[in-house]
C-alpha cells in the first residue's frame, strides 16, 4: 500500500479503512497512541480519523528541524 499507492499519491478509501480497522484493533487492546513511523501515512490518516491519539513522525521531525533552526539563528 505504501509504494504501489501514497508513494504514487494514490489514497484509497479502502486502504484507509483497513489502517483505521488496525488502529481500532490496538485501541481495543490497550494502546493509548499510535505511531504512524513512515512519512506517507500521515497522507492517509489525520488526527481527525480517530481518537486515538496519534504522532506523526514526519510533522514531528519537521517542527523540531523548525525548532532547531530558528534557535540556531538565535545563538
Amino acid at each position: 500500500m505504501i509504494y504501489k499507492e501514497l508513494c504514487l499519491g494514490v489514497v484509497k478509501p479502502e486502504s484507509k479503512a483497513d489502517y483505521l480497522g488496525v488502529i481500532a484493533s490496538l485501541a481495543e487492546r490497550g494502546a493509548q497512541g499510535v505511531i504512524l513511523g513512515c512519512t506517507e501515512i500521515g497522507l492517509l490518516i489525520q488526527d481527525a480519523d480517530t481518537d486515538v491519539r496519534l504522532y506523526d513522525t514526519t510533522q514531528i521531525h519537521a517542527e523540531q528541524a523548525v525548532q532547531y533552526a530558528f534557535h540556531a539563528r538565535q545563538k
